[in-house]
């Protein structure tokens, strides 16, 4: 798996360099690669995929959460809430919410089963432990978990050196952020054994104000190499702690206290200040445990099984202003008393299954792959009042006032064949079956206030899908290919979906589905790289972003019955001489949602038609310039992301009226920005101190402090006006239905480097 997709390596701008190993190292290393063959594309996989080098992620890694360090792939956008890349993060693909993206790790689902999100905040520096990473654009190939309706991650943790080693990364910069990693290896002892660890600590201040990050973590693990066979023991943990910063500002709040205003965890006192809130934080810890068996069968066959269990805890404690006491079951006479309070809201989960495949490759025609999984959730839920400022006489330690459970079973099977029918044309063919089963059941947090009582839980429901694919590769020349393939994939409703549903009193939401079309083109000489991928994905039921946030600053998508992403991808590389690499990519497309509607405030429906999709950016360009010359790396990289609306409804703008009265427009648009990043370092060696190489450097980010936002929300009203309908504010002079997160304008990270 050390090939990679010419002019993809853009991001860093630096050519892949795959370990030289002799021997029986080569068969501990291809024996490590095992977990991933199934899930992964290879050259004549005909899709749009993204190969990254242990080496690539390294150069970049200084503490910025791991979709950071992708931004700089084709087609993907990228969200901060505290603005400089450390804490809560996400990444979007072709426009694609981070809940339809699958992510894996040795073959293993990652994402949560509930969400469908992965939560990078949980897995601090886990970048630090890969060895290699996967991105594969549309539906991709069959893997394991939550459906892929606009990317998949596959990533390989890393595998164990040849020889033993001590590093140390150190990185410090702005806004208080650093991160301290120690890596250690006993290298392969007696050709059977080897031990391998990561102790991290990142942490960040954040760009706005109070968003703070405290990341601790440790990755290790302990393998066993045989002539054919690899056991390996993997565990890896996170804790996290992070202050909110999920409420976003209105473009009015940030003209009154500047763009880093956070509004989490603001009261006032007996004196009517302003105060907030210390302990407005997330808490989280997350424990992974994988046993990997890779096993030779012979030349051409191998089987892969990973067993794995994961376990999470946590809790986000609120400070709630001027809260209805009956809201959290403290007022049973319901008198309507109000206080400010203290909440906790727990989850206590599980999650564990396997995964196993079958490989053949006959190294000459035929590649094939039998594979499946089964993995199951168990997740708790439940909700503490911890203190009222009222006194209460209801109010007991820890009060408990909902308590809900969630269930996910979710297997699949599946089979892939790569067939040569001449020596220059491959057929691919790939057919999964999957099936979901999702139940709910309990009292929730939330309140029907038309009946006054608690929203209850009642969900069972089973999905059945079959998700089938199939392409061709056509090798024109040694230098030219071509590719097309045509796939169709379901995916079933998140918990939040089922959520956001019921508290809204809407239909049950409903599976999606997705026909991706991708035909592609690829050039590769010894000194420059071009290929484009051109893309239809059509949708039937899409679960689009909405624009609103939850209670708890998720983003909602609901079910559209139709719509669509249409696009191209291209990109180049250039190296003329051995110190000067030029690689750049860009990204146009056309996102719509057909036939939206609209509930007007006096509850009637309107349609809107054909609108763009939302946080679905028409261009997205990246350009990076490398020099390297001896031990110097120097290179610049610039993105440009083009706005962004933030409804499905097309509107750019809201009506309100400002403090005088008179009538103004709010923007609902993320707008376009232009940044720049630059990066210094130098390679040398000083044996005499017995390291074996230091790196030293400094990187610099939005050089030209560009003031955008990365992420936002907005919910108007909608009324008719003589004949059209209007987005509006809900009152007068209210300003607030629109929030935004700001991007940190110049800001930078040192970074040093030691391996012993």
């Amino acid at each position: 798996m050390k090939k990679i997709l010419l002019g993809l390596t853009a991001f860093i701008g630096m050519n892949a360099m795959a370990e030289t190993v002799p021997g029986d190292s080569l068969t501990n290393v291809e024996l490590q690669n095992v977990q991933v063959v199934s899930t992964r594309a290879s050259k004549k996989t005909p899709m749009a995929f993204t190969d990254v080098t242990k080496d690539q992620i390294k150069a970049v890694n200084h503490g910025q959460d791991l979709p950071y360090l992708l931004s700089l792939t084709p087609s993907i956008t990228i969200t901060s809430d505290a603005g400089n890349g450390i804490g809560y993060t996400s990444l979007r693909v072709r426009g694609t919410d981070p809940s339809r993206i699958n992510i894996t790790a040795n073959g293993m689902p990652l994402n949560d089963a509930e969400s469908s999100t992965v939560f990078w905040v949980n897995m601090g520096d886990f970048a630090s432990s890969v060895q290699s990473m996967q991105i594969q654009r549309g539906v991709g190939t069959s893997t394991n978990g939550s459906g892929a309706f606009g990317a998949s991650l596959n990533m390989q943790t890393e595998n164990i050196s040849q020889k033993p080693y001590l590093g140390l990364d150190l990185s410090a910069g702005s806004y208080y952020s650093h991160k301290q990693t120690l890596r250690f290896s006993t290298g392969i002892l007696s050709n059977s054994w080897g031990f391998q660890g990561r102790l991290s600590n990142i942490g960040s201040k954040g760009y706005l104000d109070r968003a703070s990050t405290k990341l601790n973590s440790y990755f290790l693990q302990a393998g066993y190499f045989g002539d054919n066979t690899l056991v390996k023991l993997i565990t890896w943990n996170g804790v996290e702690e992070t202050y909110h910063a999920w409420n976003y500002t209105s473009k009015y709040e940030q003209s009154l206290y500047g763009r880093t205003y956070n509004s989490c965890g603001e009261y006032y006192d007996a004196d009517g200040n302003t105060r907030y809130y210390d302990n407005q934080t997330d808490n989280y810890h997350q424990q992974n445990y994988q046993i990997i068996w890779n096993q030779k069968l012979g030349y051409d066959l191998n089987f892969h099984a990973t067993l794995q269990y994961t376990k999470g805890q946590g809790y986000y404690e609120e400070y709630k202003r001027k809260r209805t006491l009956f809201e959290y079951d403290l007022d049973p006479a319901q008198t309507w008393g109000v206080s400010d309070l203290v909440r906790q809201k727990k989850m206590d989960n599980d999650f564990y299954g396997a995964v196993a495949s079958l490989n053949f490759d006959n190294h000459f025609n035929l590649q094939a792959t039998l594979g499946g999984g089964w993995n199951k959730y168990d997740g708790d839920h439940f909700g503490l009042v911890t203190w009222v400022k009222a006194p209460v006489a209801a109010l007991v330690p820890n009060h408990k006032y909902y308590d809900n459970n969630a269930k996910k079973t979710d297997y699949n099977v599946y089979g892939k064949v790569n067939y040569a029918i001449v020596p220059n044309l491959n057929a691919y063919a790939d057919l999964q079956y999957r099936h979901v089963n999702i139940k709910m059941a309990g009292p929730t947090d939330d309140i029907d206030w038309k009946a006054y009582s608690r929203i209850v839980y009642d969900v069972d429901k089973s999905f059945n899908y079959f998700n089938p694919k199939f392409g061709v590769t056509y090798d024109i020349t040694p230098n030219h290919k071509a590719y097309a393939s045509y796939a169709i994939a379901y995916k079933e409703p998140t918990r939040n979906n089922f959520e956001n549903n019921i508290k809204g009193g809407l239909e049950m939401p409903r599976s999606e589905r997705l026909n991706d079309l991708e035909v592609g083109y690829k050039y590769q000489s010894t000194t420059f790289s071009a290929g484009a991928n051109f893309y239809w994905m059509k949708y039937k039921d899409q679960f689009v972003l909405t624009g609103e946030l939850d209670n708890i600053g998720e983003a909602i998508t609901r079910n559209v019955p139709k719509s669509y992403r249409l696009g191209v991808e291209v990109e180049a590389a250039w190296k003329p001489v051995d110190w000067f690499r030029w690689d750049a990519n860009a990204t146009w497309s056309k996102n719509r949602v057909k036939d939206i509607t609209v509930t007007l405030t006096d509850e009637s429906v309107a349609h809107l038609g054909t609108q763009p999709l939302a946080f679905s950016p028409n261009w997205i360009a990246n350009n990076i310039f490398t020099f390297n010359y001896k031990g110097l790396t120097a290179s610049i990289q610039s993105q440009y992301v083009s706005q962004q609306y933030m409804t499905n409804t097309g509107f750019k703008n809201y009506q309100t009226l400002d403090d005088d009265g008179n009538p103004t427009d709010v923007s609902m648009m993320l707008d376009g920005h232009f940044t720049t990043n630059a990066d210094l370092s130098y390679r040398f060696r000083l044996p005499q101190l017995g390291l074996k190489d230091v790196t030293a450097g400094v990187s610099f980010y939005n050089i030209f402090s560009a003031k955008y936002d990365n992420n936002g929300w907005a919910a108007p009203a909608y009324t008719m006006n003589n004949g059209q309908v209007v987005a509006t504010g809900y009152s007068d002079s209210d300003q607030y239905e629109a929030g935004f997160a700001p991007s940190a304008p110049f800001h930078f990270m040192a970074h040093l480097s030691l391996n012993f």
